[in-house]
C-alpha cells in the first residue's frame, strides 16, 4: 500500500475544472495523487469533511517594510495574518522598506529578514526607479520577481517616481531579462497640481482628497504605460485599477497582443468613495476609493475575465500616520492582507455568484502564473502541496483583536464575513489553525523560472 506523509480527506476540492470531493495526498512537500476515497496510508491524516479546499492565495503586492521601518509592520506579524487568512505566497514591494530593493545588497537584506520571520514563502520586486536604473540587472540576477515603478509620487522619499525617459529605459532592461514591470499609474502632474491648490485654497477633507485624484489620472498613466510597453515589448502589470475604464484600457491592449495584466484590490470592489467618509483614514489610499459605478464596472470586469489578479495590497503604517483631519497629510495605505481570501469569498462567491473556480483563479492561479511561480497556486499533482480549507458555511465578524497586524486597524475591522479559513498548509506542513499560527516561521524565497523554461 503506497505510503503518503500527510491525506486531506474528504474535502470539496477546487480546482480550474471545478468543485469535486476527493482526498489530496502529499508526499515530502508537493501534492502526490488527487482522488476520492484514496488508497494509502500516511503518518498523518487531516479530516476536510464539511470543508472546500482550496489553493493558498497568492497575494503578489504586499508591503511589510522590514528592514528599515519594522515599526509599520514587519515579516513576522504581516506573514503571520497572511498564513490564517489563507495566503501561503506573497510577493513583497521593494519600497516602504528602508533601505528599499534598488540593489543587490539590500536585496539580500530583506532576504534575510524575510527568510527569520516569515510564515509564508516570498517573492521580492525590486525598485525600477532614475537611482538604480544601472543596478536593475544585479536584482534581476539575485531572483526579484519583477520590477515596480511609480508613475507618481510614493510618498517615500528614497523610492523616486519614474519619468516617462527612467520607465522607457527601465522597461527595455526588465523585457531583456524577462521580467515585468508593475506599476502604480497615476498622472503625477495632475494629482500633486490638484493637491497644490486644494490646500492652498483649506480645502483639506475627504472629499477633497478625492477630488485631487480624479480617475482620468489613472486612466492617462494607464494608457501611456501601456504604450512603452509595447514599443519595449515589455510585459507590464497594473496594480491597483480602480476604475472601469482603466480595465478597458487594459482589455484593449490585450486584444492586440500586448502582453499586460489587471491587478485589483478588495477595497476597490467592497468599498465606495461614500465609504472614505464614513470609515476615515483608515480607508485613505491611491488611486482612492471610487463611486459605485466603477465597484460595479469592477465586478463585470472580475466576471469577464478582464481582471487577472485580486491582491492586497497590504500597506500598513503606524497609528499617528493615519489619524488627523488633513487628509492630504495622512499615510494613503490599507491594511488588508489577512482578508483577502475571505473578502473575495463572501462579497464575491457568495454574494455575487462568483465561481469558485474564478475566486482560486483570480487569488492564486493566475498571479502565480504572472510571476511565474512554479508550483505555486494550483491544486495539482507534482505542485507545492499549499493549501487552505474553508469553511464557506461559517459567517464571522473580523473583530480587530483577530487581527495579526503589527497594528490592529483595517477598514476591514468589524466587517461580516463567510468562508472561514480553518487551516492553511505550506508545502505539507500546517502553518496556522484557526487564526492562530502554528510553530515557527518557514518562509523560503521564491524565484522565477527562467522565462525559457515556461
Amino acid at each position: 500500500m503506497t505510503r503518503y506523509d500527510r491525506i486531506v480527506r474528504g474535502g470539496l476540492v477546487v480546482t480550474g475544472e471545478g468543485v469535486a470531493r476527493a482526498d489530496i495526498a502529499i508526499a515530502g512537500e508537493t501534492i502526490a495523487a488527487i482522488a476520492p476515497d484514496m488508497e494509502g496510508v500516511s503518518r498523518e491524516e487531516i479530516d476536510a469533511r464539511g470543508l472546500h479546499v482550496l489553493p493558498g492565495a497568492v497575494d503578489i503586492h504586499v508591503h511589510f517594510n522590514e528592514p528599515g521601518r519594522t515599526e509599520w509592520e514587519g515579516w513576522a506579524t504581516g506573514s503571520a495574518a497572511c498564513a490564517v487568512g489563507g495566503t501561503t505566497t506573497v510577493a513583497e514591494m521593494p519600497l516602504n522598506a528602508h533601505p528599499p530593493t534598488l540593489d543587490g545588497p539590500a536585496f539580500d537584506t530583506k532576504r534575510a529578514a524575510a527568510q527569520a520571520g516569515s510564515y509564508v514563502d516570498f517573492a521580492l520586486w525590486g525598485g525600477l526607479t532614475p537611482l538604480n536604473l544601472d543596478r536593475m540587472q544585479e536584482l534581476a540576477q539575485r531572483g526579484v520577481i519583477g520590477f515596480k515603478a511609480f508613475m507618481s509620487n510614493s510618498g517615500i522619499a528614497d523610492f523616486p517616481a519614474a519619468d516617462d525617459a527612467t520607465l522607457l529605459q527601465g522597461m527595455q532592461t526588465a523585457a531583456a531579462s524577462g521580467l515585468p514591470v508593475a506599476v502604480h499609474a497615476e498622472n503625477d502632474a495632475i494629482t500633486s497640481a490638484l493637491a497644490v491648490r486644494a490646500v492652498a485654497e483649506g480645502r483639506t477633507g475627504p472629499r477633497d482628497y478625492l477630488a485631487s485624484r480624479p480617475a482620468i489620472a489613472e486612466t492617462e498613466a494607464i494608457a501611456r504605460a501601456i504604450h512603452l510597453a509595447e514599443e519595449t515589448g515589455c510585459a507590464l502589470h497594473v496594480v491597483h485599477v480602480s476604475t472601469g475604464r482603466g480595465v478597458a484600457l487594459i482589455a484593449e491592449a490585450r486584444a492586440r497582443g500586448v502582453d499586460v495584466t489587471a491587478e485589483t484590490c478588495p477595497h476597490y470592489l467592497l468599498f465606495t468613495e461614500d465609504d472614505l467618509e464614513r470609515l476615515g483614514a483608515v480607508a485613505k489610499c491611491a488611486p482612492p476609493l471610487r463611486p459605485r459605478s466603477d465597484v460595479d464596472a469592477l465586478w463585470q470586469a472580475l466576471f469577464d475575465g478582464d481582471i487577472h489578479v485580486v491582491a492586497s495590497d497590504h500597506s500598513p503604517a503606524p497609528p499617528e500616520m493615519k489619524t488627523g483631519d488633513d487628509f492630504f497629510a495622512i499615510w494613503g495605505g490599507i491594511s488588508g492582507c489577512q482578508s483577502l481570501l475571505g473578502a473575495l469569498l463572501f462579497a464575491g462567491h457568495i454574494e455575487r455568484g462568483l465561481p469558485l473556480a474564478s475566486v482560486a483563479a483570480l487569488l492564486a492561479e493566475q498571479p502565480a502564473q504572472r510571476l511565474r511561480m512554479a508550483g505555486k497556486g494550483r491544486i495539482a499533482i507534482g505542485c507545492d502541496a499549499d493549501l487552505v480549507l474553508v469553511d464557506l458555511g461559517e459567517r464571522y465578524t473580523l473583530a480587530p483583536e483577530q487581527l495579526r497586524y503589527r497594528h490592529r486597524r483595517s477598514p476591514f475591522a468589524n466587517m461580516a464575513f463567510a468562508g472561514k479559513p480553518r487551516r492553511t498548509i505550506l508545502r505539507g506542513e500546517t502553518i496556522a489553525i484557526d487564526g492562530e499560527p502554528v510553530d515557527a516561521p518557514r518562509g523560503c524565497l521564491v524565484k522565477p523560472t527562467p522565462a525559457e523554461q515556461r
